[in-house]
Formats: structure tokens, sequence, C-alpha cells
């Protein structure tokens, strides 16, 4: 089975059912209800997804464009109890980013020959493609939240009253189910909307986790086995209907500062992040920012993300939660 991308679907009664599509066509998949079901199959036989899904047999042809358009497709990956889906990152892995980075960075840091996010993205040019068995560079690592904030295909980014600014990062992010013995397990990569407030992180970079507590969205299509090399795609900012902005990103490792490698074991090297049932979804950074280009988002823009080899497109609106004032009470 070449090609194979996993997506979870609900109808419209609210029943769950995981579907299997390859360049032959898509079909459910009898007898799970969710990709992290099918996972955790696989890893208890000690096989994988693909042997899993032809263990499971061949459900009902699916047209899987026209049930992203009726907005029956859920997000590829989640979780009973949102808790125990963590959303992470690491940034400056691609030299685009590096370079809108340090154009936010340079007005306060402009004393210095480099900022400090140009001196990390080097760091990791020089050092972020081990040779197999050594240790390779960190990177910048962030906190984006749990699976409360992540967003299915259609549904709407919403940047809360206090933010900024609401901005798309179009990228690729990994996909991982703990195993009972604490075995990180790569379930597959996924297009991805790593929406920031940008304007808040350029106010003064240590702002940086601040503006990434923010929602994600994940496109429908969790694409399995091998990494691809090269990922080519568009991003894209539709507003009233017409296109307000558009530009290629580039992601895989041909265009990256750092081995997928080595980025999933700086985030995994730590006990926190092998807690045995846990989904991990980690970006992997972005090369391509309409904020860099002086693009400011409104709400009501529509996000559009995508990239070969995934067959649909991530759309996404932008929304504006209305304040929300929290007070503390002392007991």
């Amino acid at each position: 089975m070449t090609s194979l991308r996993l997506l979870q679907h609900r109808a419209a009664d609210g029943t769950r059912s995981v579907i299997a599509a390859t360049d032959e066509g898509a079909s459910l998949v009898p007898g799970v209800d969710s990709v992290r079901e099918l996972a955790t199959r696989a890893i208890a036989a000690g096989t994988d997804l693909a042997t899993e899904v032809r263990a499971c047999g061949t459900g009902a042809a699916v047209d899987i464009a026209a049930e992203l358009a009726a907005g029956r497709l859920l997000s590829p990956i989640d979780h009973g109890d949102p808790a125990h889906l963590i959303m992470t990152g690491t940034g400056l892995t691609h030299l685009g980013s590096a370079e809108g980075r340090d154009k936010m960075h340079r007005a306060a840091a402009a004393a210095e020959t480099l900022t400090d996010s140009m001196r990390m993205f080097l760091d990791g040019v020089a050092g972020g493609k081990p040779a197999a068995g050594e240790t390779g560079q960190q990177p910048e690592w962030f906190y984006k939240g749990d699976g409360s904030g992540l967003v299915a295909p259609g549904g709407a980014l919403t940047s809360p009253a206090f933010a900024q600014d609401g901005g798309e990062e179009p990228e690729l992010a990994g996909i991982y189910l703990i195993g009972p013995d604490g075995t990180p397990f790569r379930l597959g990569l996924c297009l991805a909307n790593e929406f920031s407030d940008h304007v808040t992180e350029r106010h003064n970079y240590l702002w940086l986790a601040h503006s990434k507590l923010r929602q994600a969205a994940l496109g429908p299509e969790l694409l399995t086995g091998a990494i691809p090399d090269q990922v080519e795609g568009m991003s894209r900012i539709h507003r009233d209907g017409a296109l307000l902005w558009e530009k290629p990103f580039l992601s895989g490792e041909t265009n990256m500062s750092h081995t997928i490698a080595n980025l999933e074991a700086h985030h995994f090297k730590y006990d926190l992040f092998r807690r045995p049932g846990d989904v991990h979804v980690h970006f992997f950074g972005t090369a391509t920012l309409s904020f860099s280009e002086g693009v400011t988002t409104q709400e009501g823009d529509v996000f559009e993300i995508e990239a070969a080899p995934f067959t649909l497109p991530l759309r996404n609106t932008l929304a504006k939660a209305p304040p929300s004032p929290v007070v503390v009470r002392a007991l």
C-alpha cells in the first residue's frame, strides 16, 4: 500500500470512523473509530499502520474531497482526554523563518552583529544534522497547548481578545503516540497551520512563549511511512472572496537546518514527554510568513495551505474571541 494517508471522519449522526486513502482511492477502515486506536493496535501487535489497515479489511468507498467540503472530516489525530494531547514545536529550522525572525528582532538588538535568533539558526546549520549516533545541536523549542486548542480542518482559528495578531504559519507537524514502555512512535506527518501572534513576539522576542499559546490546525490527512525529503506547497490568504496574498513554502529535510530525527531526539529526551498513552503534535517550523511581508490579517480572512503529497488543502477562517476577564479569588 503506497502513500497511505489516514483521515478521521464523523458522520451526521456522530458516528466516528477512520478512512484509509491511497493513490487508488479511499475507503473506510472497518472496526476502528480513531487513528489513535489503530496505532495502539499496531504497537501492541508489533506491526505498523499499513499492516494494521490491511488486517482490518476494506470498507465502503469514500470521496474524501466531498467529505471535507461537507465538514465531516476531523483532525487526523485526537485524544479522548485533550489534556493528554500535547502540542509543541521547534523554530528557526528553515532559512526563511530565521530571516523573518531576524527582521523582527534586529531593531531590538541593533548593537549586536547577529541577533540571538540568527545565532541560534547558525548553530543549527552547523550542528543540526549530526551523523548517526551523535547528538546534534538543540533547536529553539516552545509549548503551544493541549488538545483543546486543536482546530479541525475548515474550523475557525480564534485569536483571544488580548491578542495583537493572528497570523498563519504553514508547516509540517509530526504526530506521535507514546507506547506502553515509553517509546515514542511516529505515526506520520500532517500539513499544519501553527497559528501565532507575531506582533506580540516582535515587541520582545522573550515573549515568544506568550505568542505561541494559541490554537493550531492540522490538515485532514496523516501521511504515514517514510518522511519526504522535499515538500513544496503554497500558503494563501483570502479576504472577502478574493486572493489577498500567496507565496510558495518549502519544507522537508532538504530545506531544513535540522534533521527530523534531531528535532525528535531533543523533544523526547525529556521523561515528561514519554508518558505512555500521550499523543504529541510537534510542529517542525516554517519558511514562509505573510507577516514578514507586511500583511496584517483581519477577522474573516481565510488561510489556505496545500502541498503534495497531501491531496487535500487545509483551510481555516480567522476569528476573534470576545473579552473574557479572569478574576483570581483567594480561598
